[in-house]
Order: C-alpha cells, then sequence, then structure tokens
C-alpha cells in the first residue's frame, strides 16, 4: 500500500512525506549539508562567513604571527621571553600600522593569529592593550582547541578546513612574523615560503623571531649546498631579536605604516 494511503476512502494523513528527510528544506537539512557531496558547499561557507565579517569589521590588510601554542607568559627557558616580545609585538604593530582607525575608513595590518594559546594569545594581548581589532583564525581539533580572551569577539572564527584556515591567513597578510614553535608553526612557515618561492603570493616580508632557534631546528646552508634550495632563497626572510627589530625589518620590507598607509 502507498505511504499514507487508506482502505477506507478517509483523506490520507500526509505524516510520512512531512518527516521525510528528503522533504527538509536543503539549507536546514543538517544531515544533508554534512554529507560528502556537500563537502565543497563547507569549504565554501567557511570563505565567505570569515570574509564577509572581516569586510563588516573594515580589515582591508593583516600582519599574521605564527608560534608556539605551547608557550606561556611564565615558561620555562626562553618561553617568558618569546611571549613578551609576541605581547609587544602586538601592541608595537596595531599602534603604528593602521589597525586604530576609527574613522570609518579600512583597517591595515591588524594582527591575525591561530586564535588559541601561547603566542598566538601574546600578540592578541598586545593588539587588545593598544585598543585595536585583532583577529583569531582558530580551528577545530580532535582536543578541542579554545579561543584565547584577547582576539575580537566578532573577529574569532573556527574553522573544520585546514586549507580554508591557511588562506584566511595568507590572502590578505602584508607581513608574516613567525616566533619559536614545532609542527604546525613549521606548516604555516613553509606554506608561506613555497608561495613567495614560486611566485603564487605577493613577496610580503617575513621575518623570523629568535635566529639561534630557526638555525639550530632547521639547517639552511646543508639545504644550500645540498642543492635543495638557492642561495638566493634565504633572501626571502629576515631574522629578528627584539619586537621593536621585527617592526623595523618589517617596515624596510615594504609594510606601510601610519600616514603612508593610503
Amino acid at each position: 500500500m502507498v505511504a499514507g494511503a487508506t482502505d477506507s476512502g478517509a483523506h490520507p494523513s500526509n505524516a510520512e512525506q512531512m518527516a521525510s528527510p528528503s522533504y527538509r528544506l536543503a539549507a536546514l537539512d543538517e544531515d544533508f549539508l554534512l554529507g560528502d557531496s556537500m563537502r565543497g558547499v563547507r569549504f565554501l561557507l567557511e570563505y565567505a562567513k570569515a570574509e564577509d565579517a572581516l569586510r563588516a569589521q573594515g580589515v582591508r590588510s593583516t600582519i599574521v604571527v605564527f608560534g608556539s601554542a605551547r608557550i606561556s607568559e611564565t615558561g620555562p627557558g626562553r618561553h617568558a621571553s618569546w611571549y613578551a616580545a609576541a605581547r609587544e609585538f602586538g601592541k608595537i604593530a596595531s599602534q603604528r600600522g593602521g589597525a586604530l582607525l576609527s574613522n570609518g575608513g579600512p583597517r591595515d595590518n591588524v594582527i591575525a593569529t591561530g586564535g588559541g594559546p601561547g603566542v598566538m594569545e601574546a600578540a592578541n594581548r598586545g593588539a587588545l592593550e593598544a585598543g585595536a581589532p585583532t583577529i583569531g583564525f582558530n580551528i577545530t581539533l580532535p582536543f578541542e582547541q579554545e579561543p584565547n580572551a584577547y582576539s575580537t569577539p566578532d573577529l574569532t572564527f573556527r574553522f573544520h578546513y585546514f586549507a580554508m584556515r591557511k588562506m584566511h591567513l595568507a590572502m590578505r597578510a602584508n607581513a608574516l612574523v613567525v616566533f619559536p614553535g614545532g609542527f604546525g608553526t613549521l606548516d604555516e612557515l613553509f606554506e608561506i615560503l613555497t608561495l613567495r618561492q614560486t611566485d603564487k603570493a605577493p613577496r610580503i616580508p617575513v621575518v623570523l623571531f629568535d635566529e639561534a632557534y630557526w638555525r639550530s631546528v632547521i639547517n639552511f646552508d646543508t639545504m644550500i649546498a645540498e642543492g635543495m634550495i638557492k642561495a638566493s632563497d634565504l633572501d626571502l626572510f629576515t631574522f629578528a631579536e627584539s619586537a621593536e627589530q621585527v617592526w623595523t625589518q618589517l617596515v624596510a620590507g615594504g609594510v606601510k605604516h601610519g600616514e603612508d598607509i593610503t
């Protein structure tokens, strides 16, 4: 017998039709939206949601800060000094780079991080202390990452796809500042260096904080000696030892600031 039909001649009920998953509006059907066939649509949604919010807040360009989530303000060894430097840099860049504009015009060089703890927290914190908006591009992880308390709430995002998160980190970046970190930091660093090396992205300045750390982690000279990279590829980045020096390197690399921004 056809669903909903009766053999008594009475008007049939359409309850089964109304309750069927196929009857749900596609835009409100979570099972459908989270299915394999909608992966491309979900990817687009992650692009569009963040893009709309950034435009609404007037964010035209950013300075991206990477670094370890395991560093803390009172951590051991050099951890505390790295945290302090990232915090100071977030404040300096926000004060001098155009993020503080309040006349309704576009904001430039807004500090953007991965949104988590450690170096990311420190850079967001410094920007907040300067009174500037600051962005956190968080990612959903098996052990849930929570946003730090210093990113601007309306500019605190969460992504499922690493690729879309990386795209948002890179697409409006005027510069990249990389503090000591582990696998995730290396991943983001080499993503940007590869885009620069292959001219897939504008040649923005890249500054690595604490030269001793980076040279101990990556033997750039061996890469050159073995023919893996050209000696000139080392010109894709510079080193700095203080927050003030990071800012000086960025300005020397072409980052416009203050009254130079049009």
